[in-house]
């Protein structure tokens, strides 16, 4: 299982549109094989700053499977205008 990690920043003054985005574009990140389960997380201290987790299968079903997909420019269309700066994503294994 390989864990993705991403901090999200999203423009001040736009976080009930991306929250609401956010829920249609989980049916895109979900209908990939290799997908197990994601999760949105709202910073307490920093009201436009997100956590966002997603488990998969292997590095390959997120970089190749969800990003090279026709879901993924669907997900792209609906979120990427939100961040500023656009997140960095990092990946993880369980020791």
């Amino acid at each position: 299982m390989i864990l993705e990690q991403a901090t999200l920043l999203v423009r001040a003054g736009q976080e009930q549109e991306f929250e609401r985005d956010f829920k249609t574009a989980s049916a895109y990140i979900s209908a990939i094989d290799g997908y197990l389960s994601h999760s949105l997380h709202r910073c307490i201290e920093v009201s436009n700053q997100y956590l966002l987790l997603v488990e998969w299968t292997s590095l390959e079903a997120h970089e190749i499977g969800f990003r090279q997909s026709a879901q993924y420019l669907k997900w792209k269309e609906l979120l990427h205008h939100y961040y500023d700066p656009f997140p960095q994503v990092f990946h993880y294994t369980t020791v």
